[in-house]
């Protein structure tokens, strides 16, 4: 059985400072400023791999809900900001790497409900600036650089007091977004899929959205996470803390399977190379390689290794595309609007 989210104002994982009801309105109006493609496409891929099994695929096309804030990031992202809003914070702080996208659509939301945000990036400075930072960038974040050893310490008490010395007050979110309010938003993703299934598979990075997706599953179903980092079985005491957090209880309906990390974050390997143009021969989608690769290279070792039931049906979630044509015409026609 589904693990039912509490009510906003009731150990959300943050302070209770936000009444639901505003909440809900400040949620509703990044909606309306932003014009997220929800529910995002559900499309069929036919493959005669998955054929040959007797297994369906599905792609939860997630990427296309926002041009900045795609799919995994709107769902953990607009809770938060709302309720940073509505409990009447005016900016918010967050963590990320260079090429973050959780940074860019940070800024691009805050930016929409008025909100001051800054970036603390991994790493030093570059200039000029990397596209994702100058988007982030060009909607008013302040960015702020630590180096590598620091922002391994990014959660101690004496960084969150030397921030707050150098920026004022803010509203810390996590890197990923993965806290109770993210993990609630992203456990709506699994009631927009009207079609009958049997595994939900998605990337992990911070398993924020693992946690969420396996929570708002249905009796039979289950989830599977594809951690992108190397020793990523390290993430399941996190999944668990983070669906206790959000839910007073954690489930059993989910895995990771950790064999598909390619060498680690933004590692490839020829075999990851070699399936992403495959890929894009046979089904005309570049796929991005530091998760959404990963996951899907996973997903189609386990069917050619007998691991999925015939007669499954499988739904990926895809959050990201490689930059291509492909995704910028798809996400030009979903009418989304770009700030």
């Amino acid at each position: 059985m589904a693990v039912r989210a509490r009510p906003w104002t009731v150990d959300n994982g943050l302070m209770d400072e936000a009444p639901a009801a505003a909440v809900r309105g400040e949620e509703a109006r990044l909606a309306e400023l932003l014009r997220p493609r929800l529910p995002s496409p559900l499309d069929e891929l036919v493959d005669d791999r998955m054929a040959a099994r007797g297994l369906r695929l599905l792609l939860k096309r997630d990427d296309l809900v926002h041009p900045d804030i795609p799919g995994n990031k709107w769902r953990k992202l607009a809770p938060n900001l709302a309720w940073a809003h509505a409990a009447g914070h005016d900016t918010v702080l967050t963590f990320g790497g260079a090429y973050s996208h959780h940074v860019r659509a940070v800024a691009v939301a805050g930016a929409a409900l008025g909100l001051r945000t800054v970036g603390v990036i991994r790493g030093e400075e570059h200039r000029p600036l990397n596209p994702v930072l100058a988007r982030a960038a060009e909607h008013g974040m302040h960015l702020t650089y630590l180096d590598r050893t620091s922002y391994r310490r990014r959660t101690s008490p004496d960084l969150a007091d030397r921030l707050r010395a150098a920026f004022g007050p803010f509203h810390l979110l996590p890197e990923g977004g993965s806290n109770a309010l993210g993990v609630r938003g992203a456990a709506g993703l699994p009631a927009e899929i009207t079609q009958p299934f049997d595994v939900l598979c998605c990337s992990c990075g911070t398993g924020g959205t693992l946690a969420g997706l396996a929570a708002g599953l249905r009796p039979g179903q289950r989830a599977v996470g594809f951690p992108v980092l190397r020793g990523g079985d390290f993430l399941a005491d996190d999944i668990r803390a983070l669906q206790r957090a959000a839910f007073g209880a954690a489930t059993t309906t989910w895995t990771l399977e950790c064999g598909f990390h390619c060498g680690g974050y933004a590692r490839t390997t020829p075999d990851l190379t070699r399936f992403i143009a495959d890929f894009a021969d046979r089904h005309g989608l570049t796929l991005e390689p530091v998760y959404e690769a990963k996951m899907l290279l996973g997903v189609f070792t386990l069917v050619a290794a007998g691991d999925f039931r015939p007669g499954s049906t499988i739904v990926a979630v895809v959050n990201a595309l490689a930059d291509g044509p492909q995704s910028s015409a798809r996400i030009a026609a979903a009418g989304v609007a770009t700030p």
